[in-house]
């Protein structure tokens, strides 16, 4: 029986970049881990190892570095976009036929200082009393959040999916389940006033295509506006499950950012359980809970506009 080669592809994977953008006193930081996965006319390394139509992961590696470089980097989904449209347009024979940038970066914020310790100890600024120097080189990693990119180019048209992941809330009240499905399985309590946690992975399609003159959009802005309004529907919802808080998140996005046409969202249950303190003549008034962190119900779903065909991957 004849064996068929199926679908294949190859990059390298998880390349660390830190960039330090110098052109002021007050230094700017990227630190992204950028993976490449490149498709194409790669029958023949497979079949008879014949490396003619291979482009190096080891290459694709430096060339993250160099256009880091040369190019800067604005925002990863930016990034991401030159670096396919790179492998694919610019790649020797026309071997690459499509390219999947997947970037996560991790924020930093600067470290504040009260007022007069801001100078450098020992400078000949830290004796002007009149004077002083701000820190613009001094950062702390911020927010638990990771930022998530992923920019696939087919050599016509670019999609870009941004999110985030790790980003744990909590609602302590205004929230219930009750009415559920009992057999003789069951043994949840019915609650009517309990805590809603969750560690939230979203994941959001812009419609921009990347065809020529089509101008991109302010991804640094889209991404902080998603997740103001993915923490405000979050906050703002009474919720009778986690499943209607999804639907809310992803409606309350589409909403207001125009340039997304669909939401994904991974959302575990965080299961906070009142502790029993009777054995201990005390009563436990919905003050004292063991959080758990398994196991868990995942609740998972999309939200997109109507007439959209959702392409966010179902993992």
């Amino acid at each position: 029986m004849a064996h068929v080669l199926g679908q294949n592809q190859y990059g390298k994977a998880e390349n660390r970049i830190v960039r330090i953008h110098r052109d002021s006193a007050r230094h700017e930081i990227k630190d992204l881990n950028v993976s490449v996965s490149l498709r194409g006319e790669f029958q023949d390394v497979h079949l008879t190892g014949s490396n003619a139509n291979c482009l190096p992961t080891d290459t694709t590696k430096n060339t993250v570095y160099a256009f880091a470089k040369e190019y800067g980097i604005e925002s990863a989904e930016a990034f991401g976009i030159l670096l396919a449209r790179h492998f694919v347009d610019d790649t020797e024979r026309g071997v690459v036929h499509g390219a999947r940038i997947r970037i996560e970066e991790y924020a930093w914020e600067r470290i504040r200082t009260p007022d007069g310790s801001a100078r450098f100890i020992g400078s000949e600024k830290e004796k002007e009393e009149e004077k002083e120097e701000e820190v613009g080189h001094s950062f702390v990693r911020s927010g638990q959040e990771v930022r998530t990119s992923e920019i696939v180019y087919d050599g016509e048209s670019v999609r870009v999916i941004s999110g985030l992941k790790d980003l744990v809330v909590m609602n302590s009240t205004n929230s219930e389940f009750w009415g559920y499905i009992k057999d003789g399985y069951t043994t949840l309590e019915e609650a009517y006033d309990r805590i809603l946690a969750t560690q939230v992975t979203a994941r959001w399609k812009f419609g921009h295509s990347g065809r020529d003159g089509e101008a991109q959009p302010d991804w640094n802005r889209s991404y902080t506006q998603v997740k103001r309004h993915l923490l405000e529907a979050f906050a703002e919802t009474y919720s009778y499950s986690l499943q209607q808080t999804l639907h809310a998140m992803g409606t309350r996005v589409l909403d207001n950012r125009a340039e997304v046409d669909e939401v994904r969202l991974e959302l575990p249950n965080k299961h906070h359980f009142l502790v029993d303190l009777e054995p201990f003549g005390l009563r436990n008034e919905n003050e004292v809970y063991y959080a758990a962190d398994r196991m868990y119900g995942l609740i998972e779903g999309t939200v997109h506009r109507e007439g959209v065909v959702p392409v966010i991957p179902v993992v």
